[in-house]
């Protein structure tokens, strides 16, 4: 009985993790107004019109001088990533660059590292769909460490963060995000384990 003993309570604390981790989502939108930035990123992914528009927004309200789109498809032009982002040409044309290198959130990291260090860039906001947001920060901070990053989630229609349960697609989703950041939470405690050095003889 031990073992299955054992399993429930893994399974309680996975599913406590769970919900806490949802009402973290739940509650970070509507995003509050961020500080001045170097620079707005925007990570591609489902619901990309909605992110793309929230990062032009602030690009154009003056909270940053310059914008990523991280992730775009190859399939894609400029001048769609313009129809999206609802931008006016003037400064679309002088202020935003197109990431296309990145394939996942792992790539987005890179990317917008990349980037930043080109325009050595020491502050950026990120603007992801809500339940992505966790992940994205985490691989984001653990690419740029010196960087400070400002987060602005935004709610999209892919997923109602507040009634999630209440379809599969939803379920999906939200396990499915919470168990990715599971895996990089445990990826990064081993990395930060292997970099500690290791301990020296005690003097007497």
């Amino acid at each position: 009985m031990k073992p299955l003993a054992a399993l429930l309570v893994l399974a309680l604390i996975w599913a406590v993790g769970l919900f806490a981790f949802t009402e973290r989502v739940a509650r970070s939108t509507p995003a509050r107004e961020p500080a001045r930035a170097d620079g707005v990123v925007a990570l591609t992914g489902a619901g990309s019109n909605e992110r793309i528009g929230a990062a032009m927004e602030l690009l154009q309200d003056g909270k940053a001088r310059r914008m990523l789109v991280s992730g775009v498809s190859r399939q894609a032009s400029r001048e769609d990533i313009r129809t999206v982002s609802r931008a006016v040409r003037r400064l679309y044309d002088c202020c935003v660059d197109l990431g296309f290198n990145a394939a996942d959130t792992v790539g987005n990291a890179r990317e917008t590292q990349e980037w930043a260090r080109s325009l050595r860039y020491d502050s950026l906001i990120v603007v992801t769909a809500d339940y992505h947001m966790p992940r994205a920060m985490l691989e984001l901070r653990g690419a740029m460490p010196d960087t400070k990053l400002t987060a602005y989630p935004v709610a999209t229609s892919v997923v109602d963060a507040h009634r999630w349960w209440r379809t599969s697609g939803g379920v999906r989703l939200m396990v499915g995000e919470y168990t990715k950041y599971l895996a990089i939470l445990g990826r990064e405690a081993i990395l930060e384990l292997g970099d500690k050095p290791a301990a020296g003889p005690k003097k007497g």
